[in-house]
């Protein structure tokens, strides 16, 4: 690969051009060959679930939202661990790994347990700590290339997920379920590759002090992590009917205390340092970890309704859009990568425009970004509730209308999620840049779950699915936007 090719390259204010660290192209590359293999299953799961597995509708979705749940759960504890003892580039190489053995095992139908588990697990190692490895081409703090990195990191993880649902959505929902879940365990294959192969530009972004780029000499040990991660996850298959029996009767405000406590007790844990004490911390790294986690709280109600997309408004496209096209009916794990390619198109727009701002006396604090981008969420939910509207009464309406709501989805996105990343690894004491990413990915997995059971969760309610995603979204927004100066006095304190 030739690292002078594509040159990412900001502006500030007075015209003055940055290059980005090379290294950033690897990280691109990487993330968007996983996001590939990720946003390919993701098209495929509730529609092979629902069409070829005769799953209901109701335990389809709650599939979809454990899953992608516990996809964004599980960093919180990689993030950890490469914090500690493995690295973040190395932890990373494992869970690339692991991830590449549950998507060829989705290939057979009867592994399909084992293989979500795999994919969780393996994400687990490598979202959160790619993530942070973006952050670490920038030791400055205060670089003002750093939104604009994470905008253009962004557009790697949607240039996957643009090429993903029409590659591994064709192949599975055309050729055969089997050969897309494969697709994507290769495009997981290659990003792995990527990343390994790339080290040269990366620099010590990723690695621990005095430890050497992952090599051959590694092997044996992702080799173990995969292992391991097998028998956790068929241990893990094993005890679940058990659980699930004790787990089910139990009062909603048990099982919601469980959770907390189950939380507390992983906060505690990561929070230990090599030595077993608990970690000490000043008063200004006090201040940037709890309005992290107070963001982080905002940004479930985002997610849980952009996560729509693989549940709700692709059985929206499967069943109630009219598809046909001179006498060819479209997919409709396409209209996935409606979002995407509206990312790629618009992020270079917006990378301009945070640095440009940020280099001047224009300047909106991250926070009021994402507010909006909030807000703006919303009004997508708004056309949203008025095509079911439309669909309940006519049978079918046209792709516009899915068309008109991802963009409105794909602008609150770019003011949310890449300058959301920034925020954490600008924000975030050093010691703790991949666990607190693994935080801001599991508010991201709460979301997902609550993506899945939210239709359920409102059954019977009276209250219309979209009518209430936009009036969450908005409200959410409104009240982040009115926080924004104290969080951001929180933000910026420093020792």
């Amino acid at each position: 690969m030739n690292t002078t090719a594509l040159p990412l390259i900001t502006a500030d204010a007075s015209g003055a051009r940055h290059r980005h660290p090379p290294g950033l192209k690897i990280i691109f590359m990487t993330e968007m060959w996983e996001r590939f293999s990720y946003y390919g299953m993701r098209a495929l799961l509730v529609l092979y679930l629902v069409n070829a597995m005769g799953y209901a509708r109701a335990d389809a979705l709650q599939i979809y939202g454990l899953y992608t749940g516990l996809v964004y759960i599980t960093p919180l504890i990689g993030g950890a661990m490469a914090d500690r003892w493995l690295g973040a580039r190395l932890a990373a190489v494992i869970g690339a790994a692991i991830m590449m053995l549950g998507h060829f095992a989705m290939a057979v139908p009867s592994m399909l347990p084992l293989a979500l588990g795999l994919l969780i697990v393996g994400n687990g190692f490598f979202k959160a700590n790619t993530t942070a490895m973006v952050g670490m081409l920038y030791p400055d703090a205060n670089d003002p290339r750093r939104a604009a990195g994470y905008t253009y990191f962004y557009m790697g993880v949607n240039l996957g997920g643009f090429i993903a649902p029409i590659a591994v959505g064709t192949l599975g929902q055309l050729v055969g379920w089997h050969w897309g879940f494969a697709s994507a365990g290769v495009g997981m294959a290659i990003g792995m590759a990527v990343l390994c192969w790339g080290q040269r530009w990366l620099g010590n972004a990723g690695l621990r002090d005095q430890q050497a780029p992952v090599s051959w000499q590694n092997a044996p040990l992702v080799l173990a992590f995969c292992v391991a991660s097998v028998g956790l996850v068929l241990a893990v298959l094993a005890v679940a009917p058990w659980v699930g029996a004790l787990w089910r009767p139990l009062p909603a405000a048990v099982k919601t205390i469980g959770w907390l406590v189950l939380l507390g007790l992983c906060a505690w844990a990561a929070l230990r340092g090599p030595d077993g004490r608990l970690m000490r911390f000043t008063r200004p790294e006090i201040g940037r970890v709890v309005a992290i986690g107070i963001v982080a709280l905002f940004v479930i109600f985002f997610w849980m309704g952009f996560e729509q997309t693989g549940g709700t408004m692709t059985l929206f496209a499967d069943k109630q859009t009219d598809r046909h096209l001179a006498g060819w009916e479209i997919p409709a794990a396409w209209f996935l990568s409606i979002n995407p390619l509206g990312i790629l198109l618009l992020a270079p727009v917006f990378a301009w425009l945070w640095t440009t701002l940020d280099s001047s006396r224009f300047a909106l604090p991250d926070t009021a970004k994402q507010a909006l981008g909030m807000v703006v969420l919303g009004l997508g939910f708004v056309v949203m509730a008025m095509a079911q509207t439309r669909a309940d009464q006519l049978g079918a309406v046209g792709p516009q209308w899915l068309a008109a709501v991802y963009l409105l989805h794909t602008i609150g996105e770019l003011m949310l999620s890449p300058v959301g990343l920034s925020l954490v690894s600008r924000a975030a004491p050093a010691r703790l840049v991949s666990l607190l990413m693994g935080v801001w990915l599991m508010a991201i997995g709460v979301a997902n779950y609550l993506a899945g059971a939210l239709e359920g969760l409102l059954a019977g309610s009276g209250i219309a699915l979209y009518v209430f995603l936009s009036g969450i979204s908005i409200g959410a927004g409104v009240l982040l936007l009115a926080l924004t100066p104290w969080l951001q006095r929180l933000l910026s304190s420093r020792d």
